[in-house]
């Protein structure tokens, strides 16, 4: 769904572009909380969850260039605010998406420059927000189980895309640059988009619920809902044994209990997930147009579609310039927009937790009733 230039006019691109700049400042000052952590580990926490955020922005690249084929020539790729809100936070997800657009529109001339707010609030916002805020609404009431944080998952991802679609068909109505009747164009994107969250849908639900079991304590939205699933006594022992109410606080005891070690390999599993994704399993993925380029093109909106403005860059399409071998040429420029999608994530989410936690650790000063704490 990434937006070219000279799809939308440039009043509403600079609109856009605005409302973008003001959802990722909130949510560079948001995502510093969700980076530290909180409760007992908060500190351990932290240093795991940044590597982790730059790590799903990473996946996501990798995986948006998995077209899988929808119906009637037509292909869909994951959007991935769902995913990257429920296993990060929303704040922190908004803020892979947004790495992720900006990687594909400066190196590989995937969605326009001018449209790069567009794409921001369209595919970074709103998927992130509509799904965060149904999947929270779902894990209130559903049983406290695991396989609910995986079906909150499903529903959320999959609801996600046709918002994305009326979100684009609005800016659309409002800035579109050729004459189509947006009843058609509402009509064509949600239709197509309802199919495409299917796949999104399942990406997701599989993603995490591939994380949650094997470590719970990293998957944000399960924070505070997996206590029943990590903290057990044992069936012979009596009830005086049991912790209290207190101590159960789930999230904070893995995160202080698990090993680092642990992390890692989930950290190196997701590397190696994304680079066989991008690096290999995308040279056979499918060749039909997204949902909107296919959407674009039967209703006349890429009337006035202009070039990238970096159409001519090394790693434009997703191919390595000058390397005559597809499969090579594609793998290898998935394999570094992973690497350069992972520096640029996990630079920014670094310096984030690090200020954070360089502003908890500040002295309170000669009044203060309570000292700063030591650090972990």
């Amino acid at each position: 769904m990434h937006v070219p230039d000279g799809f939308i006019n440039a009043p509403v691109s600079l609109a856009t572009g605005a409302v973008a700049a003001a959802a990722v400042a909130v949510s560079l000052r948001g995502a510093r909380r969700e980076l530290a952590g909180t409760g007992a580990g908060a500190a351990a926490g932290a240093e795991r969850t940044a590597p982790l955020a730059g790590l799903v922005a990473a996946f996501i690249f990798a995986v948006q260039m998995l077209n899988f084929p929808v119906a009637a020539g037509t292909s869909g790729h994951l959007l991935g605010g769902a995913l990257a809100a429920i296993l990060v936070g929303p704040y922190t997800g908004v803020l892979c998406v947004s790495v992720v657009l900006l990687m594909q529109g400066v190196l590989f001339a995937d969605g326009g420059l001018t449209a790069l707010g567009v794409n921001i609030t369209d595919m970074a916002i709103v998927t992130t927000v509509v799904a965060y805020g149904l999947f929270r609404g779902l894990v209130k009431v559903l049983p406290r189980r695991r396989r609910s944080i995986t079906v909150a998952s499903f529903v959320a991802a999959l609801v996600s895309v046709p918002a994305a679609a009326v979100a684009f068909t609005a800016i659309y109505a409002l800035g579109g640059t050729a004459d189509v009747p947006i009843g058609k164009v509402f009509t064509a994107m949600v239709g197509v988009h309802v199919l495409i969250g299917i796949g999104e849908a399942v990406i997701t639900a599989l993603t995490v619920g591939a994380v949650i079991a094997v470590r719970p304590d990293l998957v944000h939205g399960a924070r505070g809902l997996t206590a029943p699933l990590e903290l057990r006594t044992s069936p012979l022992a009596s009830p005086a044994d049991a912790p209290a109410a207190p101590e159960a606080e789930p999230v904070p005891a893995a995160a202080a209990t698990a090993p680092r070690r642990s992390a890692r390999r989930v950290w190196l599993a997701g590397l190696a997930a994304a680079l066989v994704c991008a690096g290999g399993i995308s040279y056979y993925a499918s060749a039909s147009p997204d949902g909107l380029e296919k959407v674009a093109h039967d209703q006349g909106i890429d009337a006035k579609a202009e070039d990238h403005a970096t159409k001519d860059s090394p790693l434009a399409d997703y191919s390595v310039k000058d390397i005559t071998d597809a499969r090579l040429s594609g793998g290898l420029a998935g394999v570094i927009g992973v690497g350069a999608t992972l520096a640029a994530g996990t630079g920014v989410f670094v310096v984030l937790r690090r200020r954070k936690s360089a502003a908890t650790a500040e002295p309170a000063g000669p009044g203060a009733e309570h000292p700063a704490p030591e650090s972990v």
